[in-house]
């Protein structure tokens, strides 16, 4: 009962964070335009994403453009559009995997071993995902921290962190949090067996042993 709910536990987990690396993939909010000083007033929100950029003025809808080319995004951004799409496909392979664990939870005993190995996989592949999701993440908001405090840089240019990047620390946790979930159940599953295999052996008592031997060494002198 217990180890069923830990993998629906895992698996829910899992998912959330596998859902929320999509989302923050393709959501705009990676830098929002900051209001300070002269830009105190709001006129016009800008968003910036690994996909395309946004303007949203007032009382006019957003309007949204892909970017012409790569070249166009900053180094971080560039970066962050790769790893992003290698922990997206990471996460669902992942959750995939433990879905493959997890259909095998009625199988015959035999087959447990099996469904361990399938388990520890997802749990790594879990947390290789949440790896690679926090790299980009940390590496934009030190980028935006930076320039938000470098003088030198125009206050127009200066942004702050998006809510994409929000997502993006939670979803993290949530692909760290199922990879551990699912390595500690195998660590625990890998124990039981083996405690399990060093099962200790029946002795028959003194008695049944004695009457065991009077009872052959009878049959044994029918037969002279």
């Amino acid at each position: 009962m217990i180890r069923g709910a830990l993998q629906i536990a895992g698996l829910l987990v899992g998912g959330f964070g596998t859902v929320g690396t999509f989302a923050v993939t393709g959501m705009p909010q990676w830098r929002v335009s900051a209001f300070i000083e002269n830009n105190i007033i709001v006129f016009e929100t800008i968003w910036e994403g690994l996909w395309m950029h946004c303007i949203r003025q007032a009382n006019i809808r957003m309007q949204c453009k892909v970017y012409d080319s790569v070249l166009a995004l900053s180094p971080d951004l560039q970066a962050s559009r790769g790893l992003m799409c290698a922990a997206s496909v990471l996460s669902l392979l992942a959750f995939l995997v433990a879905t493959i664990g997890m259909k095998c939870t009625r199988c015959q005993q035999s087959d447990w071993p099996a469904k361990g190995y399938i388990l520890l996989a997802a749990g790594l592949l879990f947390l290789l995902s949440g790896t690679v999701t926090l790299i980009p993440t940390c590496w934009v908001a030190n980028t935006i921290i930076r320039d938000f405090y470098d003088p030198v840089v125009n206050v127009a240019q200066k942004r702050e962190l998006g809510e994409a990047l929000y997502l993006g620390w939670v979803s993290t946790f949530c692909l760290l949090a199922a990879g551990a979930i699912f390595c500690c159940f195998c660590c625990c599953c890998e124990k039981t067996r083996s405690y399990g295999y060093s099962a200790p052996s029946h002795h028959l008592p003194l008695g049944q042993h004695l009457n065991g031997t009077a009872e052959s060494a009878y049959s044994r002198s029918q037969y002279v």
